[in-house]
């Protein structure tokens, strides 16, 4: 099959097309013709050697999510035949034309939901839902503030917090994001100054704060959350972009009682997995096919252009997700 490698690691130029070995089905798997595959920022990570992949992925071909076609069956599998529509998350290796998943990991595609729409599904969606309702606890009528807006994550954090009946609060650097964040559900934007936004957040709340904060940037922006927090609120980090340390006044988070939580997928064992897949077919999937939730693409490249995916995504010039086009 065909897979993009990392040679070594480095800039998008280590990212080679090659043929390598179709991986074994084993029992109760799929192996998955992939059709799409979206581009994360953990998969830029990987390339640069500072993100390997957990045990049991493949240790150089990048890719989190996948769309595709069910090819081949493993002796025992139930859920699934050849031919189904299926879309999930793996550990990596999506960057290929095949995938092998646990038959209870891949999830069916909604009817309504376009092949390029659910490719841009499994890690935005599963991501924001785990963080904004399995770890922040976000119900109707709560503050939700969320970072990077315009990001996969963000754009699906914004519109899950809308279905919720949130009022959601969005930051980005880049006004035009927020400004067409604002069409998914965004209530109030906010471009931070210097890395500031605490004023803003607690003077577009009446000067209470969030009750919950979906941290896609982290470094600075935690002390920041904190200032913005109302007491008891959830603070819950996704994301490191800039940067995996902070310098944080505790006698806040003592005196608001906060909760920071942090949260990750794609290192969770198989059961954890499997139990994202079902949040994914039982909660997300039937506001994916009701249309309260609409999957965001930037805009797609062939699989030859990973490269290009790459340096795209690192721009931070996307809005939404980077597909690759592997396979009809």
């Amino acid at each position: 099959m065909r897979a993009v490698v990392i040679r070594e690691p480095g800039g998008p130029e280590v990212l080679e097309l090659r043929e390598v070995p179709d991986p074994p089905v084993p029992p109760h798997h799929l192996a998955v013709r992939v059709q799409r595959a979206a581009v994360n920022r953990a998969d830029v990570l990987q390339r640069l050697g500072l993100y390997p992949a957990p045990a049991g992925a493949p240790r150089d071909i990048p890719g989190l999510e996948y769309q595709g076609v069910v090819e081949t069956t493993g002796e025992g599998v139930t859920a699934h035949a050849r031919g189904d529509r299926v879309f999930g998350l793996v550990g990596g290796g999506a960057y290929a034309d095949f995938v092998v998943v646990h038959e209870r990991e891949a999830v069916r595609v909604p009817e309504g939901v376009t092949d390029e729409q659910a490719a841009a599904v499994p890690e935005a969606f599963v991501t924001a839902w785990d963080a904004l309702v399995v770890r922040g606890r976000a119900q109707a009528g709560d503050r939700v503030l969320v970072h990077a807006a315009g990001s996969g994550v963000g754009t699906a954090a914004v519109q899950i917090a809308r279905a919720l009946g949130c009022t959601v609060i969005g930051t980005s650097r880049t006004p035009d994001k927020l400004a067409r964040a604002q069409a998914l559900g965004l209530d109030v934007p906010v471009v931070p100054a210097n890395g500031k936004f605490a004023d803003a957040v607690r003077a577009a709340t009446g000067g209470r704060g969030v009750d919950v904060v979906v941290e896609l940037v982290g470094g600075g922006y935690l002390a920041e959350d904190m200032a913005a927090a109302a007491p008891r609120s959830r603070i819950v980090v996704v994301g490191l972009t800039a940067g995996a340390f902070a310098e944080l006044d505790l006698r806040a988070l003592l005196h608001k009682r906060l909760e920071i939580i942090g949260t990750v997928l794609r290192s969770r064992p198989l059961e954890e997995k499997i139990e994202a897949a079902q949040m994914l077919a039982q909660r997300i999937c039937p506001l994916l096919a009701a249309g309260t939730l609409r999957p965001v693409v930037d805009r797609v490249l062939p699989l030859a252009e990973a490269g290009k995916a790459h340096e795209l995504m690192s721009s931070d010039a996307s809005f939404g997700k980077i597909l690759l086009e592997i396979g009809a």
